[in-house]
């Protein structure tokens, strides 16, 4: 017997989410009821709806989700400005081909040393 093939990753709608949720508090069914009926594999996954939903009316502490998307952004932007180079020498104390020919450019022959081969 060969594995079975992995289930492509799904994303879902706010709308459904909050009708999961709600499902979930009506206390007719079980979160894993619910999960299963909706063929949702993972019953953590709707756990973790409920539980957000709570945060998000207060009734728990923890990050809202508009909090949660704002921290997301931040550390986004902090990854892409550590990835951005830098204007300057480089850490290994050398000088790159584009900060030579920028001195060129305004005029002010380059006062550092120059890699070799320049």
């Amino acid at each position: 017997m060969g594995k079975k093939p992995r289930r492509a990753r799904r994303s879902f709608t706010p709308e459904f989410k909050a009708e999961i949720v709600e499902l979930c508090r009506r206390g007719d069914r079980s979160v894993g009821q619910v999960a299963k009926d909706f063929d949702l594999v993972v019953e953590t996954r709707v756990r973790d709806w409920v539980r957000q939903a709570e945060i998000d009316e207060g009734d728990r502490a923890g990050l809202t989700s508009s909090k949660r998307e704002a921290l997301t952004a931040l550390r986004r932007e902090n990854r892409r400005r550590r990835k951005a180079p830098t204007p300057g020498p480089s850490p290994s104390g050398s000088v790159s081909f584009f900060e030579l020919a920028t001195d060129r450019v305004m005029g002010r022959e380059a006062q550092r040393a120059r890699p070799p081969g320049c």
